[in-house]
């Protein structure tokens, strides 16, 4: 399925990184599941060791450009960038322009709320739409948006400059190329929070655990192998009781 978009305008888009004075966009998050949801993705990538130091990856942070000399900001609930340049020391990154601070942006992500559908806006005009932003814009290769209230996931790929809506596997998860990883839909619990999450999946279709579920995994061998040496220790001991009733001293075996 190919989403048409509006191309009665060609935007002239340049880059240029924001004035440090720039005053940020400053939404209201409308669901307090949203961040919640978007930092736990990154948490499980951060557990299996697939953050690297020249990645970007960022929770509601500011994508810029700069279209027909008006400066463009988007901040999605989630995005991945897969080589940025450092910044120096001490110096807070507060937005991100590609081509100029790094790599193209990658994977975005949106969680809709239940307030409107700027998730799905293709307005070609300024402020642009979201979709319209990301694919004719930003031309971000992956666009998710997740729907928590009807429970849908939606994955677009840039396929001749259009966004092409990708079709889940048998199992309903979509294959993320930029990140080889699958994505899905997970209903369980994390922080006490009991809901429906986003969680990623390798080729080979293990879950990427959350450091929390490393750390009760690691919890629980380290018993299992405490209650195994237990185990033999007591086998020991009721074997070498058993040499003794014989008359036969374990200690000279």
């Amino acid at each position: 399925m190919v989403l048409a978009t509006s191309r009665n305008q060609t935007p002239i888009v340049t880059w240029e990184k924001l004035p440090d004075d720039f005053i940020l966009p400053d939404e209201p998050v409308e669901n307090l599941q949203q961040p919640t949801i978007a930092a736990a993705l990154t948490d499980a990538l951060g557990a299996a060791n697939r953050i690297q130091p020249q990645m970007l990856i960022a929770v509601n942070f500011a994508l810029v450009a700069t279209v027909n000399q008006k400066n463009v900001v988007k901040a999605p609930d989630w995005l991945y960038v897969p080589n940025v340049l450092p910044v120096g020391t001490g110096v807070i990154r507060r937005s991100y322009t590609p081509n100029i601070e790094g790599s193209a942006v990658a994977v975005v992500m949106e969680f809709l709320s239940d307030a409107d559908n700027t998730e799905y806006s293709i307005r070609p005009t300024f402020p642009y739409g979201k979709l319209y932003f990301y694919e004719q814009i930003l031309k971000v290769p992956t666009y998710v948006i997740f729907n928590p209230y009807e429970l849908t996931l939606e994955v677009r790929c840039l396929q001749n400059n259009q966004y092409v809506l990708q079709e889940a596997s048998e199992l309903g998860r979509y294959w993320i190329p930029e990140l080889e990883l699958f994505l899905g839909i997970w209903q369980g619990t994390r922080l006490g929070l009991n809901i429906d999450w986003l969680r990623w999946w390798d080729e080979a279709g293990n879950l990427l655990l959350w450091s929390s579920e490393q750390v009760e995994l690691e919890k629980q061998r380290a018993e299992a192998a405490v209650a195994e040496l237990e185990s033999e220790r007591q086998k020991k001991e009721l074997f070498a009781a058993k040499l003794r009733e014989l008359g036969v001293n374990p200690d000279l075996i």
